[in-house]
């Protein structure tokens, strides 16, 4: 009888080992976090699925949220700019993890290409998670911050980052495989702004955007009648919308340029209109939508 009580005292809710409390400062990162923590983990993303990152402004519940965490995980390489004024503000005591941390930076398409209150990344290009060889960084860094966090759950954190490491291999390696079957004349895409950087690095496409890498660019009139003239010249085929993006000024370059939409694109954010439900959706839909266009 003794046995059985002490058992049936282990197997008991209160005696369930408590979640890490995580904040996570955007959706895609979010979701990397939950897939590596799994059960151990309770995530809270900042920026939701089809919310733009760059124009975040936190609410004092987005600081009670962080106040209350044990880990903060970013994706670094100046895509918070508001991460640090935010960590002061809540007082955050716990581990920040920095996923992009190892990840080696591409230079933006331009500098200066906007001016805002703690969004400018410099001449740095932090939109890394396009290529998932960067994401598999992404899940290393995030399983090492996890297990300091809870080094009990280590073995766990790691197993399940294996996994998904192997995963994010054969996308990638599909991804190469269907970009390779196109010509290079024709992997040239025209979207909203440069976002994709790594994505272009990674599989030799041209993305042309008339914003820069922040959506709080201001495109000007010469800008845009350049790229007009740029997308004619070289014969693109079609324009992508983004998921959080404002659509009216590549519905302007579609008309005036005389190319199709070809479609949405997930940049910086999943969406919970079913197709960028997680990373891996996201990614997939991605190189989907670009290729049915391209060929």
């Amino acid at each position: 009888m003794r046995k059985f009580f002490a058992m049936a005292l282990l197997l008991s809710p209160l005696f369930a080992v408590a979640k890490v409390p995580v904040v996570a400062s955007f959706s895609i990162v979010a979701d990397i976090t939950r897939e590596i923590g799994g059960d151990q983990v309770e995530v809270q993303s900042l920026v939701g699925p089809d919310q733009d990152a760059h124009v975040f402004q936190p609410a004092p519940a987005d600081v009670k949220k962080l106040a209350a965490a044990k880990v903060f995980v970013v994706s670094g390489l100046g895509f918070e700019g508001w991460m640090p004024r935010m960590s002061r503000a809540a007082s955050f005591k716990g581990l920040t993890v920095t996923a992009g941390a190892k990840v080696k930076p591409l230079a933006a398409a331009e500098e200066g290409h906007h001016e805002g209150d703690g969004h400018d990344h410099g001449s740095i290009d932090p939109h890394a998670w396009h290529n998932p060889q960067n994401v598999m960084l992404y899940v290393d860094a995030i399983a090492d911050g996890l297990s300091k966090a809870d080094p009990a759950g280590a073995g766990y954190f790691h197993q399940r980052a294996d996994a998904y490491k192997a995963k994010l291999k054969a996308l990638d390696g599909w991804a190469a495989q269907q970009f390779a079957a196109v010509p290079l004349a024709k992997r040239k895409v025209l979207t909203s702004h440069e976002a994709f950087g790594y994505l272009a690095a990674r599989y030799q496409i041209r993305f042309m955007a008339p914003q820069g890498i922040s959506t709080e660019a201001e495109a000007s009139a010469k800008a845009v009648a350049r790229l007009i003239q740029q997308v004619k010249k070289e014969q693109v085929k079609a324009v992508f919308f983004e998921n959080m993006a404002d659509k009216r000024l590549l519905q302007q370059l579609s008309n005036e340029a005389g190319v199709k939409v070809g479609g949405k694109l997930y940049a910086d954010a999943l969406s919970s209109d079913g197709k960028a439900g997680n990373y891996l959706q996201l990614f997939r839909s991605n190189v989907e939508t670009l290729l049915s266009a391209m060929r």
